[in-house]
């Protein structure tokens, strides 16, 4: 019981967190400056894609979770395989969004942090 929870948790966390990303996604592009529309469209498609990621981690660990249950094996390798691409994700982010001081940008590995550890703690729970 308290395994699912964590999992809702984690998989809540993240959906949100990824549309807040993209909610936020013209603002990020102006805040280039002057570009040329070439580079606005790529930084577009990879702002709005983080988002979807995010957003597609949590809503998989939802319905794995509400449908087979977080007791089946292929539930645990659905959380294994999203703790992992969120731990990639915040390894990515540290290195480079995170040295900016953008706090949302500084916030973004520790949420994936976080929400790769609830998906864990999760199964073992």
């Amino acid at each position: 019981m308290l395994g699912d929870v964590l999992l809702y948790i984690g998989a809540a966390i993240i959906t949100v967190w990824g549309i807040a990303h993209i909610v936020p996604t013209k603002n990020v592009v102006n805040g280039f400056g002057p570009i040329s529309q070439d580079n606005k469209r790529i930084i577009t498609m990879e702002w709005i894609a983080a988002g979807f990621a995010q957003i597609f981690i949590g809503l998989l660990v939802f319905l794995v979770t509400v449908i087979a249950g977080s007791g089946a094996e292929s539930s645990k390798v659905v959380y294994w395989a999203s703790a992992a691409v969120l731990v990639a994700l915040a390894v990515l982010g540290a290195f480079t969004g995170a040295r900016t001081p953008i706090l949302p940008m500084k916030l973004c590995p520790v949420i994936e942090g976080v929400v790769a550890v609830l998906l864990l703690a999760g199964i073992f729970v």
